[in-house]
């Protein structure tokens, strides 16, 4: 594992027996009991959301990787991330287009029995509640590796989710999709990471072989392969587009409606459209969308108005993808 952990991420990692694994600007940051411990050389220089949820820095900091280990530190320090003190439920709005938050009002009001999320100290977790799909995930970062935390995995467990993998906070979607199955839900959304995660073809298996509905959610697209975002453009039903230019251009291109512009969030598919007007108080605007025609959800354009989550925007007929001067940068290809 520590092999892999070098090779794959490029850290040096022998030795931590509490280790989790995230991402930040495409930089990897490893965390041990509570203590951000390394950082990877970051690959994008600007993010619109990092600027958003993180305080200027002030400190006069030159190295990006120190501002990374700082902002990451924040949140830990902040919200108890990736220790026993994590925050576990939350139904405030933290991010305007976050996944988290979509589930959580698609679970509210019923368009989704349960959510098959990944939470640190825990690993892959079942769960009906929709406050605990926020708490797990608002302002978490992608998840890549994780170690069992005895506490929050109680906690959680207390709160009346399912942890697949208590003894090893194991990462396994699938596994997660027929946990829940095996509940006795029947419509899931499961999130996916898009860079490195599960196989998108396998849940759509399970799916059909177990009479499920899933929404296929998948996040963290920043580097991803050309072959990963086929299978994205094929399989999934929404989509978050990070700094991937390849998520763009493909996935954008085939998708039924585009939220925002700098950093677009793509309902794929008629499922995804569905979940997305969830997160809408004026969802009956989604019920005369034509199939045949893509749309535009942003602040900045002329159309219906239509609110998402705390959110006023306008909706209008356009041509998928449409690009943002404020995109990530670089955009990986």
């Amino acid at each position: 594992m520590q092999g892999f952990f070098r090779d794959f991420f490029g850290l040096d990692l022998a030795g931590y027996d509490d280790l989790h694994i995230c991402r930040m600007l495409h930089a990897f940051v490893a965390v041990s009991h509570g203590r951000v411990v390394q950082v990877t050389e970051p690959l994008l220089e600007h993010c619109p959301l990092v600027r958003l949820l993180y305080r200027p820095d002030e400190t006069g900091r030159t190295d990006l990787r120190d501002r990374i280990a700082a902002m990451t530190q924040e949140k830990i320090d902040t919200f108890g991330h990736f220790t026993a003190r994590r925050e576990i439920l939350r139904e405030d709005i933290a991010v305007p287009y976050g996944a988290s938050e979509m589930m959580m009002f698609a679970l509210r009001q019923g368009i989704l029995d349960a959510a098959v999320v990944v939470c640190d100290g825990a690993g892959t977790v079942v769960t009906a509640r929709p406050e605990v799909v926020q708490g797990i995930g608002a302002r978490m970062n992608g998840l890549f590796y994780t170690s069992p935390i005895p506490a929050v995995i109680a906690r959680l467990e207390q709160a009346g989710a399912a942890v697949v993998s208590p003894d090893s906070a194991a990462i396994d979607q699938l596994a997660g999709v027929r946990r829940a199955a095996k509940l006795g839900h029947r419509r899931i959304a499961v999130t996916v990471n898009g860079y490195r995660g599960q196989g998108l073809t396998a849940i759509r298996d399970a799916e059909r072989r177990l009479g499920l509905t899933v929404t296929v959610v998948v996040v963290c697209t920043t580097g991803a392969s050309r072959s990963r975002i086929t299978e994205i453009r094929d399989e999934a039903d929404m989509a978050w587009s990070c700094a991937s230019a390849g998520v763009r251009e493909l996935v954008g291109a085939r998708s039924r409606v585009q939220v925002s512009t700098a950093i677009p969030v793509f309902a794929v598919t008629a499922r995804g459209v569905c979940f997305l007007a969830g997160y809408s108080s004026t969802p009956e605007v989604f019920d005369g969308l034509d199939p045949a025609k893509q749309y535009l959800i942003a602040g900045n354009v002329k159309g219906t108005r239509v609110r998402m989550g705390n959110w006023e925007a306008r909706l209008a007929e356009a041509r998928l993808p449409v690009r943002s001067r404020n995109e990530p940068r670089p955009l990986t290809e």
